[in-house]
């Protein structure tokens, strides 16, 4: 029969479910044992080329390329990383939202910065928000919602549309919340922060959930970790976007750290690029740099 091609939607036992890209079936695959024997195999997002056998399964015949792979756990193929975050319960640092862009960025993703519960701040807090958002949005698109409320989930429901999209965040700022309200029928698992404000992981493998409206949502823990893995000192810089658009500096290659004649902090003292942006990244580099005086050479 003529090969086929399919989105894995899900992996169990040896076997893997695709959504057809043509027809929108769902069908389980197996996987031929050359893929074993090469060590490799499909991992969630992946596009693949499969031969029906005619009773409703089929084979793997071919993983087609990735246009890019999230790490821990791996999702290929996202099309966006929706980064959701909080200023309450829990408070979420800046530092954590620019340690995910980074990642994203790295990755090769298109980013979006959502800032959940904001029914719960006090009217100082909402100033406060205002001021991040002020931050973040010359640089990603940027959503305020309530899922208590029922704020701003039309709107995020169109961002989700159509694409596959990624959650990151950490525990308890509510994704599993966010996306039962945009999609009630996943009926997702949710979790209550413990007193310690701490959330409750509820979600605990990689599967591509499908959208009533159009569209794949990654249900994962988001990034399981937050490592900056193999980065070199020197290319962190590139997953800074705004650093990217700054005039050239009289090095190039300036780390923007302690350079003479550095753009990067001309415009970070002039308040064009955001004081807790390049402070997220001098906090980035010091770990990598640590990291580099303990390699064994």
């Amino acid at each position: 029969m003529a090969r086929r091609v399919g989105r894995v939607v899900r992996f169990h036992s040896d076997q893997v479910t695709v959504v057809d890209i043509n027809d929108g079936t769902h069908i389980n695959l197996k996987l031929r044992g050359r893929f074993k024997k090469q060590g490799i195999r499909p991992i969630v997002g992946d596009l693949v080329e499969y031969t029906p056998d005619g009773y409703g399964s089929g084979l793997v015949e071919n993983i087609l390329h990735r246009k890019n792979e999230l790490k821990k756990p791996s999702v290929a193929n996202v099309d966006q990383v929706i980064v959701v975050t909080t200023l309450k319960n829990p408070e979420v640092p800046p530092s954590t939202v620019d340690r995910i862009t980074v990642l994203a960025e790295r990755a090769g993703v298109d980013i979006v910065i959502v800032f959940n519960k904001i029914d719960l701040l006090s009217e100082e807090e909402t100033a406060t928000l205002e001021d991040f958002i002020k931050v973040y949005e010359k640089i990603y698109p940027v959503y305020k919602t309530s899922v208590k409320r029922g704020w701003g989930i039309d709107t995020l429901r169109s961002v989700f549309a159509g694409k596959v999209s990624a959650l990151a965040g950490l525990s308890g700022v509510g994704k599993s919340s966010l996306l039962n309200a945009v999609n009630p029928g996943l009926q997702l698992r949710t979790g209550e922060l413990s007193k310690k404000g701490r959330g409750r992981h509820t979600t605990t493998f990689s599967q591509l959930l499908e959208l009533d409206f159009g569209g794949f949502v990654v249900d994962t823990p988001g990034f399981s970790s937050l490592e900056l893995g193999d980065m070199e000192v020197e290319e962190l810089k590139e997953y800074f976007p705004e650093f990217r658009s700054a005039p050239p500096c009289a090095f190039s290659d300036c780390i923007h750290v302690a350079e003479p004649g550095c753009s990067v902090k001309d415009l970070v003292e002039k308040g064009e690029i955001a004081p807790s942006r390049y402070q997220s990244y001098l906090m980035m580099i010091e770990e990598l740099e640590e990291k580099e005086d303990k390699k064994p050479w």
